[in-house]
């Protein structure tokens, strides 16, 4: 899975409008596109992540034997169209915002600049990858948070996953998220990712009696004894015999780790369970609770003081259950006339629609005496920022919405990634990204990131961009 081709991972009319570019003799036009999510009522904020998986793909860009044969096949290109793509190699930029970087709603997150044919033909795969793991990173983000700090969560989705790919790459973007290990051994492998679980209800199933099952568990492992209790009865058997168990264990010496429930009022097991360990002197015993997990289960079982340690999180967290796709798109922003970039905008009914025009970047304002993020600013390449003097932003719809920042520090979040077709960005391993994004997020106040009615942090225009924004729009409309 690691050396496939996805180059005819496309659709057909990128192909055709790179047709049409060639015989239009635009094949040498460079464009600008912008990667980014429109604001959604369930996207506060997100957790950027599938970056590496889209360079490998732009770098590995080879139409084949046999994908040519193929596109000839449909009828619908000439020899001077698959003569280029026989000789075809990605030449151009591509800017992004590190993976585990929070972003917003309007945000370009990944910018390509390079000749349109080449642009064009790489848009739905590099939407695929960036959509999917940013998604499951942003919902990962947010059970880690509901969970809190204390406690970790174990990502075991992979059987409920929309296919391998889905699995193993949003294992990934789990981990990216907060996740602190998978029960997915090939992403395990891959990624360099702990990987983890205990058993199956049927490992108890397949003994004469549960405490026989929990005995030959531990004796198989015995340092990492982490029984399953709710396959008969919790309270009256599972726990019970999981002491006995422990028992055994503590007499040769050795500490067991905890138990698990599946199923059930787990606020209340949970608490009871904890009961019976401790009075069995097995206080340092974790509980790990499962099922049908998310953030508004994971908070409520919190509030009501649930006795867990580990979360394992596999159907909501893996699938992005409430919101099943991001909804990311790829527009242009610019195109080159005369080796000069001429900005493009693209004009809605719905002013949510209308992008921004030009090569950007994202200016993230920081106070300084706090360290925490406060309003991030969309400019265009080129501009400069004192931060010896105040900076003012507005709300691009809502003008009359001002913040000035006198005590401040900036960062520009995009940094280069390809240049002329070479990868100049060195990637991180996931464990890495993973503790950049918990730093990134632990610069962002709570309120922007509590589950229900956050509040909604500041992205504006540069005044240079404000301006030239609305003078397209009216040049149009006029």
């Amino acid at each position: 899975m690691e050396n496939r081709n996805l180059t005819l991972l496309t659709d057909l009319y990128e192909l055709t409008m790179m047709n049409g570019y060639l015989k239009e003799g635009y094949e040498d036009q460079v464009a600008v596109f912008d990667v980014f999510f429109r604001q959604h009522s369930l996207i506060t904020y997100s957790l950027a992540a599938g970056l590496q998986q889209a360079a490998e793909y732009v770098k590995s860009l080879r139409f084949e034997k046999q994908d040519l044969e193929y596109l000839e096949s449909l009828g619908l290109f000439n020899e001077a169209f698959l003569e280029y793509l026989r000789n075809f190699v990605f030449t151009g930029d591509i800017y992004a915002v590190p993976e585990g970087t929070v972003v917003f709603p309007g945000e370009p997150i990944l910018t390509v600049k390079a000749p349109v044919m080449q642009a064009q033909l790489i848009e739905t795969a590099l939407l695929n990858i960036i959509n999917h793991q940013t998604l499951i990173a942003s919902k990962a983000a947010k059970i880690c948070y509901a969970a809190g700090n204390g406690d970790s969560v174990m990502e075991f989705g992979l059987r409920r996953a929309q296919g391998p790919d889905a699995g193993i790459y949003g294992t990934r973007a789990a981990v990216i998220g907060g996740c602190g290990s998978t029960s997915n051994v090939l992403a395990g492998k891959m990624f360099g990712i702990k990987v983890s679980g205990t058993h199956a209800h049927s490992w108890v199933m397949n003994f004469p009696s549960e405490l026989d099952a929990f005995r030959a568990y531990a004796d198989t492992y015995p340092n990492a004894a982490l029984l399953l209790c709710d396959t008969y009865d919790t309270l009256r058997s599972g726990v019970p015999n999981a002491i006995k168990v422990f028992d055994e264990l503590r007499t040769k010496g050795l500490k067991p780790l905890g138990i698990r429930l599946d199923s059930g009022d787990l606020a209340y097991l949970s608490k009871a369970a904890r009961k019976m360990l401790d009075a069995a002197g097995y206080k340092d015993a974790i509980i790990c609770a499962s099922g049908d997990l998310d953030e508004y289960s994971i908070r409520s079982l919190k509030s009501q003081g649930a006795a867990i340690d580990l979360w394992g999180v596999g159907t909501k967290l893996i699938t992005g259950d409430e919101l099943p796709a991001l909804g990311g798109v790829y527009k242009l922003a610019a195109v080159e006339e005369n080796g000069t970039l001429v900005p493009k905008i693209k004009l809605s009914d719905n002013a949510a629609k209308i992008t921004n025009p030009g090569f950007k970047n994202i200016l993230r304002i920081y106070d300084k005496n706090t360290g925490k993020a406060e309003a991030d600013l969309i400019f265009l390449r080129g501009e400069k920022f004192d931060e010896s003097k105040p900076l003012t932003v507005f709300h691009p719809v809502d003008t009359w919405k001002k913040t000035t920042f006198e005590n401040y520090t900036v960062r520009e979040l995009q940094v280069p990634v390809i240049l002329g077709g070479k990868l100049v960005y060195n990637f991180p391993s996931v464990s890495e990204i993973r503790e950049y994004a918990n730093r990134e997020k632990e610069t962002f106040w709570d309120e922007y990131r509590r589950i229900d009615n956050p509040h909604i942090y500041k992205v504006d225009l540069s005044d240079k961009l404000y301006n030239l924004k609305t003078e397209m729009i009216r040049a149009i409309r006029g």
